[in-house]
């Protein structure tokens, strides 16, 4: 029996935010915003693994139901950053507040092909939320005006996509705005499930038109995520869930198939090696230029937003110049590039017979290459940590579920990450692994942690043991700052090497050494058995020589042991058990 399109297979992982409470009615306000991002989050939690196995195009890599829900975390995240803003004061969010973080949330973390559509369809129904002067400056939206947004997210859709695909979630989009228009002046509860109705039955056409659709016995698995997201529109408004199920074509199936001779997660062979995805600061003149050149060199090219801030999707054997026409277009940042190959041998075959898990595994978030070959070292399976990009919740709980263990203790080593580690940890529970969350805020703590992981010993115990080991550590950075700035030292300049001690400036310097040598003698004023140093790539080999010498004639019987931790963001890391 098909599934009721609000449960869709796979383990539910919780919505990390609370369901706000539902008001009926049938227009749509910032509430009724806040509700569709928290119910489209927890839906496509659910139905994250069925939408990734039905992934067959434009690559069949299965990660299609993923990206959607990464995208829609964050864009659920600056919704709710907009609601705390306005917790203190009198006034709640407008609706155009609410629209207008939702599809910068989207926009700036959308995931992979499917992702970037949609951060461009909630753009698109943000444009006319928030024109000035129109209704929605009210607080709330009427039927004909969700009736226009959805038109102009489905035409944008298309005009973002340079060649553009039926079949595949564009056809399901404009099938969703013709519902909605079907539906006249009714109210927007109205309009939502016309448009959700017309897109359900336009999925189930998508194997008519799209060939590999049809060959896998698959509908496309970005159009099932829209009409996901849909769903749950109508349930924000209503406070009651469509209860007609998902079409899947005659004979299909639950896990990828892919055209012939193709194994889950390759490209055909005359399809470009690389996914190359980043958020590109530039005027719109050189981002159509940028269209040309970028067509010319792959595939799958899309190109979202607007206002200066853009975010490129492509697939292409080059990646470096993919990267590098960014460059000469503006300046791109957050660059994600993802080879298919080796994101197929990561995934299990699905021929293969399941592995059995382990009994226990270490989860750590770590910044630079060299670090987390230290940690693989001694076991753990890691996520890379990228500067100015806070890893989202969803992306450490699938960390959690490829470490295929009974048991995860899960090492966030930064304390902006904690309340994200924890969202995580309950969606893996939810799945029924038993996770520790221990608040490690540096990879030093994280490191000292992993030292006295014994995976033989009681969960319990072998828990409290790296607890005690991490808060056991102090932990220092020495960094460059940025622009000039007031700090707990004082006021620093753009260029001056500042010096962290467990999280606060206490050193203003000029020298990376000097500065490095005055946050040491700070830290062992209270004295410490050992020195953790992680040295960034780009500091020489004669700074390590000096501080080890300093330790060793200033601090008697003090140990030293220094790591290099590649691109860490930071030259220095200080670690004193």
């Amino acid at each position: 029996m098909p599934e009721p399109e609000g449960e869709p297979a796979g383990s539910p992982p919780p919505a990390p935010h609370p369901r706000p409470p539902h008001r009926r009615g049938g227009l749509l306000d910032a509430p009724a915003v806040r509700r569709w991002c928290a119910l489209a989050l927890g839906a496509l939690g659910r139905g994250r693994e069925e939408i990734d196995a039905i992934n067959v195009y434009p690559v069949a890599d299965g990660d299609t139901g993923t990206n959607l829900y990464l995208t829609v975390e964050s864009a659920a995240q600056a919704v709710e950053a907009v609601f705390a803003a306005h917790e203190t004061g009198a006034t709640r969010p407008a609706l155009s507040d609410a629209v207008h973080a939702m599809a910068h949330g989207a926009l700036i973390g959308a995931r992979g092909n499917s992702g970037t559509i949609l951060a461009q369809l909630l753009r698109g129904m943000a444009q006319v939320l928030t024109t000035p002067g129109d209704e929605a400056h009210a607080a709330h939206a009427d039927g004909p005006l969700l009736a226009r947004a959805l038109r102009r997210a489905a035409d944008s859709a298309y005009g973002a996509v340079a060649h553009p695909v039926e079949g595949t979630v564009l056809t399901v989009a404009t099938a969703a705005a013709d519902g909605a228009d079907a539906a006249g002046a009714a109210d927007c509860a109205v309009v939502a499930r016309a448009a959700h109705d017309a897109a359900l039955a336009a999925l189930g056409e998508t194997p008519r038109h799209l060939a590999v659709l049809a060959r896998a016995g698959v509908v496309d698995a970005g159009g099932r995520g829209f009409v996901t997201v849909l769903h749950t529109l109508v349930e924000a408004l209503t406070g009651e869930a469509p209860a007609r199920p998902v079409p899947r074509p005659p004979g299909a199936l639950v896990a990828p198939c892919p055209p012939a001779d193709l194994a889950p997660g390759e490209a055909p062979t005359d399809s470009p090696a690389y996914e190359v995805i980043y958020l590109l600061d530039a005027e719109d003149a050189a981002v159509d230029r940028l269209r040309g050149r970028l067509d010319a060199l792959g595939d799958s090219l899309v190109v979202v937003g607007g206002d200066g801030l853009w975010n490129v999707h492509v697939h292409v054997d080059d990646a470096g110049a993919a990267v590098e026409a960014g460059i000469e277009a503006g300046r791109p940042h957050r660059v994600r590039i993802t080879h298919f190959g080796a994101q197929a041998a990561a995934r299990p075959d699905a021929a293969q017979p399941p592995r059995e898990r382990a009994p226990r595994a270490v989860v750590a978030v770590v910044p630079g290459d060299g670090l987390a070959e230290l940690y693989a070292q001694g076991g753990a399976t890691t996520v890379h940590a990228r500067a100015g990009e806070p890893r989202a919740s969803g992306e450490l709980a699938e960390a959690i579920r490829r470490a295929h263990a009974h048991e995860v203790v899960l090492l966030p080593n930064d304390p902006e990450l904690r309340h994200t580690a924890a969202a995580a940890a309950e969606q893996a529970r939810g799945d029924g692994i038993r996770v520790a969350l221990i608040p490690t805020r540096s990879a030093v703590q994280g490191i000292a942690a992993l030292a006295v992981h014994e995976g033989g010993r009681r969960f319990d115990e072998d828990v409290v043991a790296m607890t005690s080991a991490a808060g056991a550590t102090r932990h220092g950075e020495i960094s460059v700052a940025e622009r000039q700035s007031w700090t707990t030292a004082g006021i620093c300049q753009a260029g001056d090497v500042l010096g962290l001690v467990d999280g606060d400036v206490a050193v203003i310097g000029t020298d990376l050494t000097d500065t490095a040598r005055t946050v040491l003698d700070r830290m062992l004023s209270a004295g410490g058995e050992m020195v953790t140093l992680v040295l960034d790539d780009e500091v020489p080999e004669q700074v390590a020589d000096l501080l080890e010498r300093h330790v060793r004639t200033r601090h008697l019987a003090v140990d030293t042991v220094v790591y290099r931790g590649g691109r860490q963001g930071s030259p220095m890391l200080i670690g004193v058990e």
